[in-house]
């Protein structure tokens, strides 16, 4: 891929989300650099896939902003969020089992450009086909899976899998990604080939990643930035290596000390 950088940055203020009487997401705020990998960790039920909806448009927070750059995204729908760059994946993997690996990496790019016009998903131009094929193919190529592409994805590993379903991502026109524990299922070699494919997409791009992700092998090793959510609120932020030496961060999430 050629290095386009965009520094787009996604800056989440004071995000609120309560559904009935229970507050999943109470007052986080968050900064995530383009040009970086930006973590989101903590204990399971803290709000984390909670807090990503809230910045996709996948629910409505009751407070707060979300801006991706200079576009405030703050009441729009997910798809108004994504021609606009954001993009996400999700928990578990929605990919097309009867597809081959190619046709299900293009469909990404496929959906993004004919959602901006009527009757997009019947037909596309010349260009976009151009285009579409183009990213598809680059994306397969960054995740080292072209020798997989006519490769039909219910046949994959789930290794392989996770590489397809990034793929789909990033040959999709983002200029952000938010990753909902994308290392799920993989072995230690494989979240290890994983995180240099993240590393060196962001590196080449210049896009930024958010990651809400439990294996710390990972996130220490491609993480610039941590932020620590517990019972819906951010309780820490900091460099890598403060976050994973910090008293309060142990306590919260490795529940390895007490703190007074």
């Amino acid at each position: 891929m050629s290095r386009q950088t965009s520094g787009v940055d996604l800056d989440v203020k004071n995000v609120t989300v309560r559904f009935g009487g229970i507050t999943a997401v109470n007052d986080a705020t968050l900064y995530a650099k383009g040009g970086q990998i930006t973590g989101l960790i903590g204990p399971n039920g803290a709000g984390k896939t909670t807090f990503f909806n809230a910045c996709t448009g996948w629910n409505q927070p009751q407070t707060g902003t979300v801006r991706l750059g200079n576009q405030d995204l703050h009441g729009h729908r997910s798809s108004h969020r994504a021609h606009h760059g954001l993009g996400r994946t999700f928990q578990r993997m929605e990919l097309f089992e009867s597809l081959t690996v190619r046709e299900n990496v293009r469909t990404g790019p496929a959906a993004f450009y004919s959602s901006f016009r009527p009757l997009g998903l019947l037909y596309s131009n010349r260009k976009e086909t151009r285009q579409i094929r183009q990213r598809a193919d680059q994306a397969m190529e960054h995740c080292s899976i072209t020798h997989l592409r006519d490769k039909i994805v219910g046949d994959l590993s789930t290794g392989q899998r996770r590489l397809v379903e990034l793929a789909r991502a990033i040959a999709t026109p983002f200029k952000f990604l938010l990753l909902d524990e994308p290392s799920s299922g993989l072995d230690v070699q494989e979240t290890h080939a994983f995180g240099a494919v993240l590393t060196n997409w962001v590196r080449e791009t210049g896009n930024g990643i958010l990651i809400v992700e439990h294996d710390m092998a990972l996130v220490s090793e491609i993480c610039q930035q941590i932020y620590v959510l517990d019972f819906g609120k951010i309780i820490y932020q900091g460099t890598t290596k403060e976050a994973l030496s910090s008293d309060l961060v142990k306590a919260a999430y490795l529940g390895e000390v007490s703190v007074a």
